[in-house]
């Protein structure tokens, strides 16, 4: 008799005898109970077509890869083909995944992507591709530094682990390269489908007391779309108006614009001498229309935030009071959670919740007036049910009467008109020049209406 095969592909190979005389089936049964061993069964597992089972120096069974020639370990009761099957998926050497790169795979049309959006499509992996994709997403208000946290990384692993994760270093370097890249396209999309720029601006102070400016661009294509697009935001040294023209200037000429059409700013004096300075400047370059005109419109949003602000200082001690008693139970989950209970116990039917507002900004002075005057009841049962609500209320501007809750109510009626304007000359995606004289003619007769 031979000794067992110590390799074996595919699958184990029963002891066979050389004896031709024995090679029956008698014989072999014969052969079996003469040595005492047991016939070996055949491995059922699809693994082994592509491993080789083998037995090392030490009688430890091992499959050796028939591509990379890998080793592991199978041992029957310790280890079984778990590991196997995932090599067989992640081996590079194995000819199924091997991918052509120049053959593309098919992609079913999904929604909410902009390139291809609802057609079918073919893919192939692109190593730069992935990055700048990657790159657009780290742009969503994530840090550099994500793409090397583990959680990527195994994402990546799993979904594409041909893919080379790159550093933050190299992940600050694709967003600029990015921002430059879109950056020409636009400069392209400005000289190729457009006349003439309308601009946006406004200042804006950070809490490190620095100076922002920031400057949009609206304008239509050859498509008859409207664009908007921002052209920079970047630190002025001052508020000035000199300080403020001379940047826009500047943006002006590095994207190549020297066309203007209207510049749209808030009613500060400082924007007057900005403006002033930009005719002074366009206007022997032939860039404005009528020699600078109608170069200045005053925001119309602006214009409505002074008569409401003005306003609201009639009745400045009722939202006081109210704001007073959003802000206590806004202070604390106890507080607020116990205020949900009185909203179900006096069965209020209001999906919204407690707002408190910003004081620079009306529209969210409305938006709390509205939710919480609809919560009237339920402050009166939570008064009963904390003691120290009152106290508290007391010795700051008061506790809201039931005069004060009608003095919130008539405001906000009022404001509500106000909020509807603002909504619908603020838009972005359409042209609001020919809504706001309509818009004004109501809010001129809803007055006439209360006097």
């Amino acid at each position: 008799m031979s000794t067992e095969a110590t390799s074996i592909k595919g699958s184990v190979t029963p002891p066979t005898s050389i004896d031709s005389e024995n090679s029956g089936v008698g014989a072999s049964s014969q052969a079996n109970v003469t040595t005492g061993k047991r016939k070996a069964t055949p491995q059922r597992s699809e693994v082994w077509s592509h491993f080789t089972k083998i037995i090392n120096s030490e009688g430890a069974s091992k499959a050796k890869c028939n591509y990379c020639q890998k080793e592991f370990c199978c041992d029957v009761k310790k280890n079984g083909t778990g590991s196997l099957k995932y090599h067989i998926g992640s081996c590079k050497k194995n000819p199924s995944n091997v991918v052509d790169p120049s053959q593309g795979q098919l992609v079913l049309p999904r929604k909410g992507v902009e390139e291809g959006e609802g057609h079918l499509s073919t893919w192939r992996f692109d190593q730069e591709a992935c990055r700048k994709g990657l790159a657009q997403m780290v742009i969503d208000e994530l840090p550099f530094k994500f793409a090397e946290s583990e959680g990527f990384k195994k994402f990546m692993f799993v979904a594409c682990p041909r893919f080379h994760i790159p550093s933050r270093t190299t992940m600050t370097r694709d967003v600029y390269q990015l921002y430059l890249d879109e950056r020409v396209k636009i400069k392209q999309l400005l000289r190729s489908s457009c006349s003439r720029v309308c601009l946006t601006t406004d200042t804006w102070t950070s809490l490190q007391r620095v100076n922002y400016l920031c400057i949009t661009a609206h304008f239509i294509d050859n498509d008859w779309k409207l664009n908007k697009k921002i052209l920079n935001f970047c630190p002025i040294s001052s508020h000035k108006g000199e300080s403020i023209g001379m940047v826009i200037e500047k943006c002006l000429l590095n994207w190549g614009i020297d066309k203007l059409f209207t510049v749209t700013v808030d009613n500060a004096s400082s924007n007057d001498v900005a403006i002033g300075y930009l005719r002074k400047k366009f206007n022997p370059r032939g860039g404005l229309v009528q020699n600078g005109k109608y170069l200045h419109m005053r925001c119309m949003e602006h214009i409505v935030n002074l008569i409401v602000v003005e306003g609201l200082k009639e009745m400045n001690k009722s939202v006081e009071r109210v704001r007073g008693a959003v802000r206590y139970v806004r202070q604390s989950p106890a507080r607020l959670q116990k205020f949900k209970e009185c909203v179900v116990m006096e069965k209020i039917e209001c999906k919204k919740m407690l707002c408190l507002d910003v004081c620079t900004r009306w529209n969210s002075t409305y938006l709390m007036l509205d939710t919480a005057q609809k919560f009237e009841r339920a402050f009166e049962r939570f008064e009963e049910q904390d003691t120290n609500f009152r106290a508290e209320l007391e010795r700051g501007e008061g506790w809201p009467s039931v005069d004060d809750w009608a003095n919130v109510r008539n405001l906000r009626d009022f404001l509500e008109h106000f909020y509807e304007v603002t909504l619908r000359i603020s838009g972005t995606s359409y042209v609001t020049s020919n809504n706001f004289l309509m818009s004004f003619l109501k809010l001129i007769f809803f007055y006439e209406m209360l006097n």
